[in-house]
């Protein structure tokens, strides 16, 4: 049972801008209906053309599922916050909604890793590529990492439940993250530190160290021939790019926690929630964009839903 003393908390993110709080509510509703829209277009393409049910554009529809629902976890509690200065969340519904951040946030880096072994195999022993991409062989890739995921989130989260909150409920954040919540707390928080740590570590670290080596063995053993090497270097470059994006708004999100007393705090939300919404935008525009076969597909759509529409008229 949790020993608190509050159970209710406030969402006081972006509290400095005043007056000018509500405007936030254009940006970050553009970028929701845009990632909504992105996201299931990618979706709605990838599953319904029989040509793109390979595994690396199975991966790529995960992602974009992932981009699709991580942004619902949190943006519409937000804009009702910025409109209606709806500010309250119960202690349950924090912990909830800390757990489903967290939880799907860390298969963005998990999912390229995957695809990551996928162009590995692909690449490297591209005989053996259907063999070892086989769903019976590439669960043992699949299962531990998953499990791996939500047992590390599942630690901190209960943890985060086991505090006492004797003093602060103003929390200067928009949703309830991880530290935001742990630093309202009386008494020692040195566990749950090393909770957010450990995680830390374990999934985007370890996931970035095993993406970057195999990356670098790809690029090692490349096909030697121009044509091929080109074709290769074109779908790695994709994840690499969309890698090295997520990386560096994770980065910039996590050094703002760092070098706070240097930085407003405004701005410590505005990284925090941009390193969970901008790859939801970014990501499916950069797979519509660099995959051919994707971006074939998803001009087809766009101009059938033309035509009908000049149809209906």
């Amino acid at each position: 049972m949790v020993n608190v003393s509050h159970s209710h908390f406030v969402l006081d993110g972006f509290s400095e801008l005043g007056a000018l709080r509500p405007v936030l509510f254009v940006p970050y509703v553009l970028m929701l209906a845009l990632s909504l829209w992105a996201n299931s277009l990618l979706l709605y393409v990838v599953i319904s053309q029989r040509s793109l049910h390979s595994p690396m554009y199975i991966l790529i529809a995960g992602m974009a599922c992932v981009d699709l629902i991580l942004p619902l976890f949190f943006v519409p509690h937000m804009l009702l916050n910025f409109l209606f200065d709806w500010r309250g969340i119960s202690l349950i519904g924090c912990l909830v909604q800390m757990f489903l951040i967290h939880c799907v946030g860390n298969f963005q880096s998990t999912l390229l890793l995957w695809m990551a072994l996928d162009r590995y195999f692909a690449i490297c022993t591209p005989l053996y590529y259907h063999d070892r991409m086989a769903l019976t062989r590439f669960l043992k890739f699949i299962v531990p990492l998953v499990l791996r995921n939500v047992v590390t989130v599942l630690l901190f989260v209960s943890l985060a439940g086991r505090l006492s909150f004797c003093s602060r409920n103003v929390m200067n954040h928009c949703f309830c993250e991880h530290m935001a919540l742990v630093e309202l707390a009386c008494g020692s928080t040195a566990t749950n530190s090393l909770a957010g740590l450990l995680t830390l570590v374990l999934v985007p670290v370890a996931d970035f160290i095993v993406i970057t080596a195999s990356y670098i063995v790809i690029f090692i053993f490349m096909p030697k021939s121009a044509g091929s090497r080109v074709k290769a270097l074109h779908t790695c470059v994709t994840h690499i790019v969309v890698m090295i994006v997520n990386l560096n708004i994770a980065l910039v999100a996590l050094l703002s926690y760092r070098i706070r007393n240097r930085l407003p705090e405004a701005s410590r939300v505005f990284f925090s929630t941009m390193y969970l919404l901008f790859p939801s935008c970014f990501n499916p525009i950069v797979y519509g964009i660099r995959t051919a076969g994707i971006r074939q597909h998803i001009g087809n759509t766009l101009r059938s839903c033309r035509l009908v529409r000049t149809g209906l008229k």
